[in-house]
């Protein structure tokens, strides 16, 4: 949905209702929502004035969250479309665990919500309560209620499906680094039909986009009580912040941007998605380089290229013959991928293939064939976000501009390029109205500090895009581990990072430069086969 300009004279008359409603003013460096006079603004204010009087109920969970006490679980109302605030509402799943109140044995005084998000588009943070008994997050658990939420379309939140996950096959798929022309057009039918199962199946599609995730926190937030936001997002949900900031200044208190996105409207979202690619085999060339270090004891090689040839004959040997029957090149590609979001899987993943070269397929069965009980909310997750990526922005509608750009970028980064333009295909074909981007450029004085933390050698949020968004929004300050390539590092491996964090996120202190570093948190110990 394309947001719309009113009239002058409506502007300010809306404006100052807004102003009243939302309990800001431009004095003192706050600033009204950038889309003030957009009838979604004055919706916004009117969903959020609506969920401060009605809150939260919470209550036991539902057995389908799998949260247990001391979690608690309740839904917030928003509009399917802010500009009609009184019309079609969807329920937001949210779930919640209230502050420890006391770490080391010491009373903590209360600050108010922390809000999570996961990113995706598509993730799902009902889980996010849990972290509160990993040690990294007690001390944030202690002072602040750890809330996690369900985005629209994700879960139970107004769930979007693109088609039957009963349909989804567990059949091994190929995938190909440099594929056939009939390949080609075989994957261009698939999108096709993708998209119009999406239209199909969702006859309010145009709805679920990132303006509007933005709108649903601040809903959110009034529902919680809330003056003003707590806020971490990881990797989309870092976008999610900036468009909320770009939005609402006024209304942030605290904001964590975790492995950020570029949100270089040019660049939002086909161009995002050609330079994650590119940086994807700079870290697949990263988890290789350190197997080689490890050839004593994995044997797959004592150089990178050896590595690659490795892994490139256990893919042939399951075109020829997938393992357990069910893990083709397309599975293995699916698996190996998770190494350039985390380091966490480099033992694991290199031990896979040892142990399938040495004649045992059973790890490489374990961790890379489908599993049909995650179907529906891996089709639910694709689902929302296709639709968000393809409302977002415009793309291209030619496929000749993604064989062009796919197959160029694939001569030096063959690991995701064509699999990451698969994935994405679909919003060639979309028929629901694409946006413009919002050009996210927050004013000096505007927001407080906000902290933007970064791993130097990230794949799936590639380290360009936290330099663009701290330029972007003004007094953030950056902080990058160096050398490292986890994607989201909060909470995390690295000392040095949390203590950033923790200074932040409970004293609101951030460096005194506007870029600091840290050093790397330890590579993975090598796991014996």
């Amino acid at each position: 949905m394309r947001a719309t300009r009113t009239a002058s004279a409506l502007c300010a008359a809306v404006g100052s209702l807004i102003l009243a409603a939302l309990g800001t003013a431009p004095a003192g460096g706050a600033s009204a929502p950038r889309d003030l006079g957009a009838p979604q603004a004055l919706g916004t204010a009117v969903a959020a004035q609506r969920a401060a009087a009605a809150g939260i109920r919470f209550g036991a969970c539902p057995a389908v969250e799998h949260l247990p006490a001391p979690v608690t679980c309740g839904t917030v109302s928003v509009p399917l479309d802010y500009a009609r605030p009184r019309g079609r509402q969807i329920e937001l799943t949210v779930s919640r665990v209230k502050a420890a109140g006391k770490h080391g044995g010491k009373r903590v005084a209360r600050q108010g919500a922390f809000v999570f998000n996961p990113g995706g588009p598509g993730g799902n943070g009902m889980y996010f309560p849990l972290v509160r008994t990993v040690p990294e997050w007690e001390r944030v658990g202690a002072a602040y209620d750890l809330v996690g939420y369900a985005p629209r379309g994700v879960g139970r939140s107004a769930p979007l499906s693109c088609r039957d996950p009963k349909q989804l096959g567990t059949h091994p798929t190929p995938a190909p680094t440099h594929p056939s022309e009939s390949y080609k057009q075989e994957r261009i039918a698939q999108a096709k039909a993708y998209a119009r199962g999406c239209a199909r199946r969702n006859p309010d599609l145009r709805h679920y986009t990132t303006l509007n995730n933005a709108r649903d926190l601040d809903v959110l937030r009034a529902a919680l009580g809330e003056r003003t936001l707590t806020y971490m997002g990881a990797s989309y949900g870092t976008y999610i912040g900036a468009v909320y900031a770009q939005l609402f200044p006024a209304h942030v208190r605290r904001m964590v941007f975790d492995s950020a996105v570029d949100p270089d409207p040019r660049h939002v979202w086909y161009v995002n998605n050609l330079e994650q690619s590119a940086a994807f085999e700079r870290r697949w060339s990263d988890f290789r380089a350190w197997v080689a270090k490890h050839d004593a004891v994995y044997h797959l090689g004592k150089t990178p290229e050896e590595v690659q040839t490795a892994y490139e004959r256990v893919s042939a040997e399951l075109a020829r013959e997938p393992a357990g029957g069910r893990v083709g090149p397309g599975q293995l590609q699916n698996a190996y991928l998770q190494v350039g979001y985390a380091d966490d899987y480099w033992p694991v993943r290199a031990r896979a293939l040892s142990a399938y070269l040495k004649g045992d397929p059973g790890p490489l069965v374990e961790q890379a064939a489908p599993r049909a009980a995650g179907a529906a909310a891996g089709e639910n997750s694709a689902a929302v976000y296709t639709a968000v990526e393809c409302n977002d922005a415009p793309w291209p509608t030619d496929f000749r501009t993604w064989d062009r750009d796919t197959t160029r970028l694939a001569r030096t980064a063959p690991f995701e390029a064509w699999d990451n333009t698969w994935t994405n295909l679909p919003c060639a074909y979309w028929t629901a109205p694409r946006q413009q981007p919002l050009d996210v450029r927050t004013r000096p004085g505007a927001l407080p500090p906000t902290l933007v933390l970064a791993a130097e050698r990230d794949a799936a949020t590639p380290y360009a895009g936290a330099r663009e968004l701290s330029r972007r929004i003004r007094g953030s300050v950056l902080v990058t581990e160096r050398g490292a390539g986890t994607h989201g590092v909060a909470g995390g491996a690295n000392a040095c990072v949390n203590g950033h964090f923790y200074a932040y996120v409970l004293e609101g202190r951030v460096p005194e430069r506007r870029a600091s570093s840290c050093a790397p948190h330890p590579e993975p110990t090598a796991l014996a086969p």
